[in-house]
């Protein structure tokens, strides 16, 4: 291989080394390849290692590198288109749903922006159901998906449940209520530590973070909070929104 000198480079370095390194990746490369090193990768293009280090960040944000646990730093395969909704609207667990429930527990605490959107109080007992998308044996996206104890009281014998049975009864539940309208919001995110581990991505890695609100009797009934892998997603809403939703 040969070396290539940047310091005469007048954009910032760290971004003309992502073109040349996004070129590498096409003409040295296959997927799924290990690249060397930061070390040996620094010395041959003549930059420091925190230059190589943003450069690298930049490439997997766009989805051409992936950073695997125990493995190192890998050419990434192509996205996988992913929709994130279906035309008509429906609950969690409907029929068609791409989503494999994990497991549910019933808790009083909620993150703050979560409570909010659900208008519950300290105190208020509501279920939290661990949802997983995977495609062709890949990780794709880890959901909590939150619903107040309170607007499916049918749950109340859920205690005695485990893992994904006791998720699917709570899903169910919801599938007596009225659905009235959703909403979504898409931002980009780090990786938490326990989504990390489900999406075998390290902790703080880029994921986009969809939160959808599900309406019904005039109030939020229910909230999602999905994390999907940003460096192997291409987000779509609808089948007839040929706008992409992309990382970077």
């Amino acid at each position: 291989m040969g070396t290539t000198q940047l310091e005469t480079v007048p954009e910032p370095k760290y971004w003309h080394l992502k073109t040349v390194l996004s070129e590498a990746l096409d003409s040295e490369f296959t997927v799924g390849e290990i690249l060397p090193n930061e070390r040996d990768l620094a010395a041959r293009f003549g930059v420091a290692r925190a230059t190589l280090r943003q450069a690298l960040e930049q490439l997997e944000l766009e989805g051409r590198l992936q950073r695997r646990r125990g493995v190192g730093t890998t050419v990434a395969p192509p996205r996988v288109g992913v929709a994130v909704a279906p035309a008509r609207h429906t609950w969690p667990g409907a029929a068609g749903d791409d989503w494999q429930p994990v497991d549910a527990v019933e808790s009083d605490t909620v993150p703050a922006a979560v409570a909010r959107l659900l208008e519950t109080a300290a105190g208020d007992r509501v279920h939290i159901v661990r949802r997983s998308r995977v495609t062709q044996g890949r990780p794709l996206a880890a959901e909590l998906l939150y619903v107040p104890a309170a607007v499916v009281p049918g749950c109340q014998e859920t205690g005695v449940l485990n893992g994904p049975a006791r998720a699917h009864a709570v899903l169910q539940e919801l599938q007596s209520l009225e659905l009235e309208g959703q909403d979504r919001t898409v931002e980009l995110g780090s990786a938490r530590a326990e989504d990390a581990k489900q999406l075998d991505r390290l902790p703080g890695a880029p994921v986009l973070v969809v939160t959808t609100r599900y309406v019904s009797g005039g109030r939020t009934t229910a909230v999602a909070v999905s994390t999907y892998r940003a460096d192997t997603c291409r987000l779509t809403f609808g089948e007839s929104d040929a706008v992409a939703l992309l990382a970077g």
